[in-house]
């Protein structure tokens, strides 16, 4: 296909050769397949702003860091170098959340470079060399239903534990690759410890995942994992190897919430020290 004005300076940078077909336009970004050193990679070039539908944004920027003061206080008054400041962070937010989860050892596609507003990544592929489809095109048996659904359970217990909320998991931002599921899209992954929202998004992540494979496998339907997962997070007791059930017991005992508040910020103020 005709080289897009967008991928010049790739181009010229000697990062792409050619830009070999679209793979589709979302809410936030457009996504191709190129020809980069010799393989076939993935590019996706982030929409601007004004031609983003993606909503609610400050929800998920809560408890982002900036890079200074002068960088927040424009953010903050919104002023011209404060909405381009912000779509950097928007965009460098998934940079950093793809980096943070691979070495967290979830599955999420391998970065290559990130320059002039376009990641390039690696291209997920199927048992057959494909383009690997969206899990919600894939029809799935019983077995491999809740074959999938462990997986990406243990996926998301991976990524709280590395510190982050994917916050937009769906079917149509998990990948079905050669080796397994692939989590994508995360521009709006938040910070566990220091976003208020964060419970609210890990339990509709899990919901989702759980609504999805319950159509092929009933008997998911009936689990809890999402209350149980931020449970043990919430007390500190979750690990990637932490045996989970599925189910979830609401205590009788009235909430310490000043307690859970001091848990909050201690979790927060760990982060801050190790990131």
């Amino acid at each position: 296909m005709k080289m897009p004005k967008k991928f010049e300076m790739l181009v010229h940078n000697g990062l792409v050769d050619e830009v070999v077909a679209q793979l589709m336009s979302g809410k936030e970004a457009e996504v191709y397949v190129v020809q980069s050193m010799g393989e076939l990679r993935c590019a996706k070039v982030y929409k601007d702003a004004d031609n983003r539908s993606f909503s609610r944004q400050t929800l998920y920027q809560e408890g982002r860091k900036v890079k200074n003061s002068r960088q927040a206080r424009a953010i903050g008054k919104n002023t011209k170098y404060g909405r381009k400041e912000q779509e950097g962070a928007w965009q460098n937010a998934e940079v950093d959340a793809l980096r943070r989860l691979a070495a967290a050892g979830v599955r999420v596609p391998k970065i290559f470079s990130y320059v002039g507003g376009i990641l390039l990544m690696e291209l997920v592929v199927d048992d057959n060399g494909n383009t690997a489809p969206r899990l919600n095109d894939v029809k799935l048996t019983g077995t491999q239903a809740r074959e999938y659904h462990r997986t990406l359970i243990g996926q998301i217990v991976l990524m709280l534990c590395a510190g982050l909320v994917h916050g937009d998991l769906s079917e149509y931002n998990v990948l079905v690759g050669s080796d397994g599921p692939v989590i994508i899209d995360l521009p709006q992954a938040i910070d566990a410890a220091g976003n208020n929202n964060a419970a609210g998004m890990l339990l509709r992540d899990v919901a989702n995942m759980t609504a999805y494979f319950g159509r092929f496998a009933p008997e998911l339907l009936a689990t809890d994992y999402g209350r149980e997962i931020w449970k043990l997070y919430a007390t500190g007791e979750l690990r990637p190897e932490t045996p989970l059930t599925g189910r979830f017991e609401q205590g009788s005992k009235p909430a310490d919430v000043h307690g859970v508040m001091r848990d909050v910020d201690a979790v927060r103020r760990w982060h801050e020290r190790n990131s």
